[in-house]
């Protein structure tokens, strides 16, 4: 499977019949958490399809003819080329995954019913989230970063441009995850704590630069949020946010609708990255050459994770983070 651009809606008409005897019926049909929505011309659901239980009764034939089960107890009608390569998508992916089955008897065809609904709960949406991830490319990721960003400044305010505090960062930047390791922005309010962004944006607030005196700390912040991808994959976190829904849609038109961005953008903004685990902290900081203790310590008021990971440091693993000069011109970057 493949992230497929064509695909530019996830919404159509068909007709249906809730029984074989009965008239068809327009409804709108769309994806709902695991399921196919029926829904009438108020827009009220009238049925919901399990997506992995699907089967198509006329296979390369159109208009294509869809039913909920093996029985064919109620049939939908879909002449639309989009809607279709997008359900055959969803079926492949289960075919693909599941055993051909040889005659079975009718309680293996009623434990069949049971573990499609099973995959309908439990196993479809993750593969396809880990499907999903797995073929979105970076620059798809990096534009989702960017548009996230847009938004949380809607909310923290424009990114903070003094030419001299942004050519420190920049430095900064260079120094902790090398040329090629991302973008370093600083937000001037409204953020619980650093972020870290799809596309490899790390957000921080303000207030880690102005509010400790050892360029340390506020390095440690940056090598702190770069570790937590390694925890969370940001595009993970947000997709499952968003919910299934918004994993097919990336899927078969590889977008997300603006309003998942916008919820999430809300929800970044209350919830700093997740903490990477010691080993991945202490490995980073070693890296970069930069001491773990003053972040360690500044993060941990109790002092008794601080002191465990200043314990397990190599020796000699830090030098100087950033030049007083540099270090001035950065706590200054939001003041321009």
């Amino acid at each position: 499977m493949t992230a497929l651009k064509e695909f530019s809606r996830l919404e159509t008409i068909g007709n249906w019949r809730a029984a074989p005897e009965a008239e068809p019926r327009g409804v709108t049909v769309s994806f709902g958490e695991a399921t196919l929505v029926l829904s009438d011309d108020s827009g009220l659901p009238v049925t919901h399809w399990s997506l992995p239980a699907l089967h198509r009764l006329n296979p390369g034939k159109s208009p294509a003819l869809y039913a909920p089960d093996a029985e064919a107890s109620e049939t939908l009608e879909i002449d639309d080329d989009t809607m279709v390569g997008a359900l055959e998508k969803v079926r492949h992916a289960v075919a693909a995954r599941q055993p051909r089955p040889g005659r079975l008897r009718q309680g293996a065809i009623w434990g069949g019913t049971v573990l499609a609904l099973g995959l309908a709960t439990f196993w479809l949406p993750g593969a396809l989230m880990q499907q999903t991830l797995s073929v979105v490319p970076q620059g798809k990721r990096s534009e989702f970063g960017a548009t996230l960003l847009g938004m949380v400044q809607e909310i923290t305010g424009p990114t903070c441009r003094d030419p001299l505090g942004s050519e420190a960062l920049g430095r900064m930047r260079d120094r902790l995850l090398g040329r090629g390791g991302g973008q370093i922005v600083v937000v001037p309010e409204g953020l619980a704590g650093p972020l870290y962004l799809p596309g490899g944006i790390i957000v921080l607030p303000e207030a880690v630069l102005t509010e400790t005196e050892d360029p340390a700390v506020a390095a440690g912040h940056v090598l702190a949020t770069a570790a937590s991808r390694e925890t969370v994959d940001p595009l993970d976190a947000l997709l499952r946010e968003a919910g299934f829904g918004t994993v097919l849609r990336l899927l078969t038109t590889g977008d997300i609708a603006t309003e998942k961005l916008q919820a999430q953008a809300r929800h970044l903004v209350d919830t700093p990255a997740p903490r990477a685990d010691d080993a991945q902290l202490l490995d980073r900081f070693a890296a970069a050459g930069v001491p773990i203790g003053p972040w360690a310590r500044a993060t941990d008021p109790d002092g008794s994770n601080a002191a465990v990971l200043v314990a397990a440091e190599p020796a000699n693993a830090a030098g100087p983070v950033l030049s007083d000069g540099d270090w001035v011109s950065l706590q200054g970057i939001c003041r321009g």
